[in-house]
This record gives structure tokens, sequence and C-alpha cells, in this order.
């Protein structure tokens, strides 16, 4: 099969969380399972220090508004059977930062990803290997279906692809004001509250939900989640109306990365039947971020963006209150700057206790991961979640909430006695995660439960042969 992704992230090239890692690894298996495979990515300035793309020999002049952008394409091929499609841009993604600043997103990122979105249809369209799939992610892209949509309909575009939209989070839909639906050249056939317009504004998630093949998400319990009100985010009435070709498709878990052996990020090795490194990455880890060396005391941790949707406010107080007892907690991440000043504060409160680090490192989310004998995961909502993953095969408990992904992906002891390897609470309130936090501490205080739980976690497997063929099985649909 001739499959076609775009993605406004694609590790190792660019980041800012979970989409980068799924379209890199879907890729990878895809290519990996014989089928030929495209990815079409921005050029981001922070890619030319670290990478060398070549440039091809191809022209494209796209019209964007009332004038016309004429970008390159560059390319890489990571893995067999797999080329990356950096689509070079300079006024647009020649920048410190993928979508905005520190202080707010850029102005102009409508003409970005409205560009970005025609790129990727001229490619589609012109390639040589032709794709029959055409795997778009998340608003940045969610333009492309209606103009397929429109190339095959209005312009005669015959072997046009098939297109499938991924949505990672629903809580970021692309939405600008109307004038910017100028940009994409379509009349206003489409620019109506039945295609992509939104409370008089354009929507580009949303014209990807209305006009696509096929729609996902990244697990099956948040397909079923964003059709409902509280969890649609205005748009649950438009996802119910397409939930014929709606499906949820757990992520999977790269573990050529995300390895206990032989893992160049981690000081010492370990597995399910040599757990003995662990607790050695622990002593490192505490002595690294300035906490006491204790291996008696239970050393809880999180990574990832500080925002409300992560749980991080609830986790706060849950802190509060779990921080007169004997334990420990490491956080990596960044985001809102009033959640950042508050775990500062925590910090300064209680040094001996608490550790935060406001930066992306991929290293030591490795070593958070693996030193850690709780993870905390509480989110608002979760789509799916990596970090969860991460941590049941690093033999690190996840403390999760019953939502999305992280319900799909954890193992209650009142889900399956038998497989038990997290906790899980169902109210968002410090109240309930502090209550899961002290089952942490009796569990942690039982060595032999301990040792059940983490050999559960570590044999989860999440890999990705089970995900892609989910993915493969769904594009012969949509085909």
């Amino acid at each position: 099969m001739r499959v076609l992704l775009a993605s406004s992230e694609l590790n190792p090239f660019s980041k800012t969380g979970g989409l980068a890692d799924m379209v890199a690894a879907l890729a990878k298996n895809l290519a990996a399972a014989g089928h030929t495979v495209g990815v079409v990515t921005p050029l981001y300035r922070s890619i030319w220090a670290r990478h060398q793309p070549r440039r091809m020999d191809w022209q494209m002049t796209l019209p964007l508004g009332a004038r016309s952008v004429s970008p390159e394409i560059w390319t890489l091929e990571p893995h067999p059977g797999l080329t990356v499609y950096f689509v070079h841009a300079p006024e647009f993604f020649d920048r410190d930062g993928i979508y905005g600043d520190d202080k707010a997103a850029y102005p102009d990122n409508a003409e970005r990803f409205v560009a970005f979105s025609k790129a990727v249809v001229h490619l589609a369209r012109y390639l040589p290997w032709q794709p029959e799939v055409l795997h778009v992610h998340d608003w940045q892209a969610g333009l492309v279906p209606l103009l397929v949509r429109h190339a095959r309909t209005v312009e005669g575009w015959a072997t046009a692809p098939r297109t499938v939209l991924t949505i990672h989070n629903l809580a970021y839909q692309g939405v600008f004001p109307a004038a910017a639906y100028a940009l994409s050249g379509l009349p206003p056939d489409y620019f109506h509250l039945a295609g992509a317009e939104f409370h008089g504004s354009l929507n580009l998630l949303k014209s990807g939900i209305v006009y696509a093949d096929a729609i996902t998400t990244v697990s099956p319990r948040y397909a079923r989640e964003i059709t409902t009100r509280e969890f649609g985010e205005g748009l649950d009435g438009v996802i119910r109306d397409r939930r014929t070709v709606l499906s949820g498709i757990l992520n999977g878990v790269d573990y050529d990365e995300w390895r206990t052996e032989g893992n160049p990020f981690l000081p010492f090795s370990y597995s399910a039947d040599h757990p003995e490194g662990k607790a050695r990455i622990k002593a490192a880890l505490q002595e690294e971020v300035g906490l006491p060396v204790r291996g008696d005391v239970p050393l809880f941790g999180t990574v990832g963006r500080l925002a409300d949707q992560k749980g991080v406010d609830i986790a706060l107080g849950a802190l509060e209150e779990m921080l007169s007892t004997r334990i420990q907690f490491v956080s990596l991440g960044s985001g809102q700057p009033e959640l950042q000043a508050a775990l500062g504060t925590l910090a300064t409160r209680h040094p001996d206790r608490v550790a935060s680090r406001v930066k992306f490192d991929v290293a030591l989310s490795h070593r958070i991961e693996a030193a850690c004998d709780f993870f905390l995961m509480p989110s608002r909502f979760e789509p799916c979640g990596l970090n969860q993953m991460y941590s049941l095969r690093y033999g690190t408990i996840p403390i999760v909430r019953r939502t999305g992904g992280l319900d799909d992906s954890v193992v209650d002891y009142r889900d399956h006695p038998d497989r038990a390897n997290g906790i899980k609470f169902e109210l968002y309130s410090s109240r309930a995660l502090a209550k899961a936090m002290r089952k942490a501490l009796a569990l942690y205080g039982n060595a032999e439960w301990m040792s059940f739980y983490r050999q559960n976690g570590m044999r989860t497997d999440f890999s990705w042969d089970r995900t892609r063929r989910d993915y493969e099985a769904l594009y012969v649909g949509a085909s």
C-alpha cells in the first residue's frame, strides 16, 4: 500500500508532544511492514542544526489568498521505504517556535498551515508513486481532506487518495476569523454550518472532520467521549453525524526507544527478570535533582506539559496534603506560567521532597520514568497518553484518572486482579488523587505486591505491530 502522512510535528525533527512520536512510529512501522510511506512536515529552523536534508528538484506555486507562495521540498530517508518531505517556506517556518513563542501563538498561523496543507495536497497529486491513502493529523493539516474532496469532485482528480484524519486532541481546533477562509482559494460553497464554518469563524479541524473519508482518535474510549457534550469541545454534534466513519485506535510505543536495557539515556540497565538496576537509577536521579538519596521513600513523578488538561491543578492540591507523609516528588515540563510558578514554590518550600525542572529534556524524561516508583497522570481528559505506557514498560506504577486512553491502557485491581498494573481514580479532584496516592503508599509498603504490579506492567505489550495492523485495516476500508 502507498501511504502519505502529513503532520506539523515529526520526531526526531520537531516535537512539542505525543503527536510527533505517534506519527514517526506509525510511519516507521508501516515502512518496515513493506508499504511505501512518505511523511510531509514543515522544515523548521531547529531542524537545520541537527539534520542534513537534501533539496528535491521540485517546484510548486500555491495560491494563498491574494498572493502566491513557492515552497521548496527537501527530503530525508531515515528508514528503508520511508521518505520525509520537508516543506521549506522560510517566511512561515524559519522561526524559533513551532506554533508560537513563549507569550502567544503566531498571528499568521492560519496562513502558515493553510499553505502547509496546500503543499501536502500538491505532493499527494504529483508524486510519482501516487499515494492511495492520505493520512493527516490534527488541525494543522485539517484543511487537506476538503482540498482533496474539492479536487476530486470539481477538478476531476480521478486518482485522488482517500483521506484519513486523526484527532489527537479535540481541544485544539485551529479556529480563525472568517476572512482566513479566503486563503484556501475554495468557493464559498464549503463555508457554512455543515462545512468549515464554526460560529462565524473558520475551523480547520471541523473542516477535516466533515470532509475526511475516515476519522480516528488515538484511543477507543476517547472516540466515544468526543461524541458527548462533556468532551466534544463544541463539535460533538458534528462528530455524532460522522460516527459511522469514526474509530479509536490506541497508540503504540516505540520500544526501540523506550527500553530498559541498552538505553543510552539510562545509567543502568534492568528488566522484569533482573530489576536491580531500577533502584540504582532511582538513587542516581535523586542525586541529580538534589533530593536526599533514600531507597526507603517512594518517589512520585510526572513528565509533560504543565496545563489544566493534564490535571496539574489537582496534583498541586494533592501534593499539599501528601507532602506531610514520607514521599518525594519530581516534575519535568513547562507550560502555563502560573503552574510553573506553583511547582517552583512547592519545591522552594520542600527542597528535601520536591524537585521541579521547567524545561524539555528527552534524556531526563527517560531517567524520571525509570527512577520513579509511581507516575502521576491525573488528566482532566486524555485522548491517549503515552507516558503511562512508558511508565509500565519501565516498571513504574501509573496513577491515572479513568478517562480516554488512560482507562484503555492501565489496569486497576478492580478491573482485573490478575493483570493489575496501576491505580485508577474517578472523580476529578485533589482529594480523589490524594486517596489514590495513599493506596500507592500502602502498595509501596508491601514488597511482594510492588513486584507483582511492576512485573505486570513491564510485561504489558503496547508494541506498534498491533497498532499498525489496525491502521492497515482502516486504510483498506477507506480506499
